[in-house]
């Protein structure tokens, strides 16, 4: 087995010249629930959790649960020139002994879609875990039918791998079939070298603060 001591997924900030991405905290919720209360960003992913703060709140503490108990990291996202919460994402589905991760659960407020944002996060989250945490693999899914995210995932460099039929069943009874991406650590040289060139000059500096 080739573990790596390096590979030890935890609360951090990242930052690149744009966005902040800090570790989720209860004090959040009322920014969270006012950048997620978008029909729209919850047409494939129910149920809302922003629906209002009670239903926020029971989200944001279920997944401090998570993090408590090494499952996931998640993150809000900021926008550093208002220092607004604008979306939240996370490291999720955290296989330890293979070194496997998957970039999930992530929405951007409507304003700051389809701009830098996605990007530059991507960008700061891949980058923590091929080059910090040793991840062989990152994966990210998305619902079959997700064409807005799955256009967004290939525009990142992830190669499609498949559909896992019936992955998940749905609140209502009904199934969900899931479209897999991965970037694996061959893919991340080329993969880093496309994304410094999309976001041109916006990436400065990463730093990283425990």
């Amino acid at each position: 087995m080739h573990t790596s001591t390096r590979f030890t997924p935890k609360p951090i900030t990242l930052e690149s010249k744009d966005i902040q991405l800090r570790p989720l905290t209860r004090e959040d919720v009322e920014a969270f629930q006012l950048a997620g209360n978008h029909e729209k960003l919850w047409q494939w992913v129910v149920p809302n959790p922003c629906t209002s703060l009670e239903m926020t709140a029971a989200w944001i503490e279920k997944v401090l649960v998570e993090q408590e108990l090494g499952n996931q990291v998640p993150f809000v996202i900021i926008d550093k020139q208002s220092q607004k919460v604008i979306g939240s994402t996370r490291y999720c589905s955290i296989r330890r002994d293979d070194r496997n991760i998957e970039i999930g659960h992530t929405f951007i407020t409507p304003e700051f879609q389809r701009s830098h944002v996605n990007t530059q996060a991507k960008y700061l989250l891949l980058q923590h875990a091929f080059e910090v945490l040793d991840a062989i693999r990152v994966e990210i899914r998305t619902h079959e039918k997700n064409q807005q995210s799955r256009s967004a995932i290939l525009r990142i460099g992830a190669e499609f791998e498949g559909i896992l039929r019936n992955s998940r069943i749905l609140p209502g009874g009904s199934y969900r079939n899931t479209a897999l991406y991965s970037i694996i650590e061959q893919d991340w040289p080329q993969v880093k070298s496309a994304l410094q060139g999309k976001m041109e000059q916006t990436v400065g500096s990463i730093n990283a603060h425990t």
